[in-house]
C-alpha cells in the first residue's frame, strides 16, 4: 500500500506532463496546417504577426530557389539567417539611402540616350533570438522551397527579446 502512495502521484505527475505535450504538438500542428494552406491560397513572403485565440505569433517566410545550394544543410542556414534578418527589420527597422545618377549623351545623329542608375542601400541593426522552424515545403513553382519561421509574441512585455 506504502508504495501506492508514492506510486500513484508520481503516476499523475508524468500523465499532465506527457498531456501538456501532446496538446502544444496538436496546437502546432494545427498552427502549420491552416498557414500552409494561406500560404498555397495567396502566396506571400516577410514578417507577419498571426494571431489565435490566445496567442500571437511572429512569422517570417521566405523562398529559396533550390538548384543554388549544394546540399540542404546549407540551404536550411542560408534560410535560417535571412528569416532572422527580416524579423530584425521588422523589430529594430533599417535606414534606407538612395542615390539616383542620370547620365544623357547626345549621338552624332542628333538622338540621345538617357541612362538612369539607381543605388538603394539598406542598414539595419540588431538580433532577434529564438525563431524556430514552423515547416518548410516545395512551392508550387517548381525547383523552389518555401520556409516558415515563428516565434511566440509576448504581447505583455513592451519589447520582444
Amino acid at each position: 500500500m506504502k508504495v501506492l502512495k508514492i506510486f500513484f502521484p508520481v503516476l499523475l505527475m508524468f500523465a499532465g506532463i506527457s498531456a501538456s505535450a501532446q496538446s502544444y504538438n496538436a496546437e502546432r500542428t494545427a498552427l502549420t496546417n491552416f498557414l500552409v494552406r494561406m500560404y498555397n491560397n495567396a502566396p506571400f513572403e516577410g514578417v507577419r504577426v498571426v494571431e489565435d485565440y490566445e496567442d500571437a505569433y511572429l512569422l517570417s517566410v521566405l523562398t529559396l530557389e533550390k538548384s543554388k545550394y549544394p546540399n540542404e544543410s546549407t540551404m536550411n542556414r542560408v534560410a535560417s539567417v535571412k528569416a532572422m534578418s527580416q524579423a530584425s527589420r521588422f523589430f529594430n527597422g533599417s535606414n534606407i539611402t538612395s542615390d539616383i545618377i542620370i547620365r544623357t549623351s547626345e549621338k552624332s545623329d542628333g538622338s540621345s540616350d538617357t541612362e538612369i542608375i539607381e543605388n538603394i542601400k539598406e542598414n539595419s541593426v540588431g538580433y532577434v533570438k529564438q525563431l524556430e522552424m514552423l515547416t518548410n515545403f516545395p512551392a508550387k513553382d517548381d525547383g523552389w522551397q518555401v520556409f516558415m519561421y515563428f516565434k511566440k509574441l509576448d504581447l505583455n512585455k513592451e519589447k520582444t527579446e
